[in-house]
């Protein structure tokens, strides 16, 4: 069974790479990818670096944990150290079916902003 997915991907180093590096992996996670445009944003916790974000959207006949599994492989392929302020992507599941993740992240503007360009 194909379960509709919403991920969101964030960078705060070599941005426009690691979010390009992100969406060809998930476009092969992922059957009809949709992307979003993307769209800087100041560090929430006020650390001054800069994020690129976008939202993706797909198909998968992955389980919740199957896809966050993958998903966490990928931030690591990536780089990604729990203990460092560097993040060269960060994937969250936003939308799994018709159950929403992170709601806090709902409200955020970029959020807000990048969702029309998928849906």
């Amino acid at each position: 069974m194909k379960h509709a997915v919403i991920i969101a991907l964030g960078s705060n180093i070599c941005q426009n790479a690691h979010i390009q590096w992100a969406s060809q992996q998930l476009e092969r996670l992922l059957s009809d990818c949709k992307m979003s445009s993307t769209l800087w944003t100041e560090d929430i916790k006020g650390s001054g670096k800069m994020y690129m974000n976008r939202l993706v959207c797909g198909h998968t006949e992955m389980s919740v944990k199957e896809l966050e599994n993958s998903l966490k492989e990928l931030e690591t392929q990536c780089g990604r150290l729990p203990s460092s302020p560097d993040v060269p992507i960060d994937l969250d599941l936003m939308q799994y079916d018709q159950r929403r993740y992170h709601q806090k992240d709902w409200e955020r503007p970029y959020i807000q902003n990048l969702i029309p360009d998928i849906i």
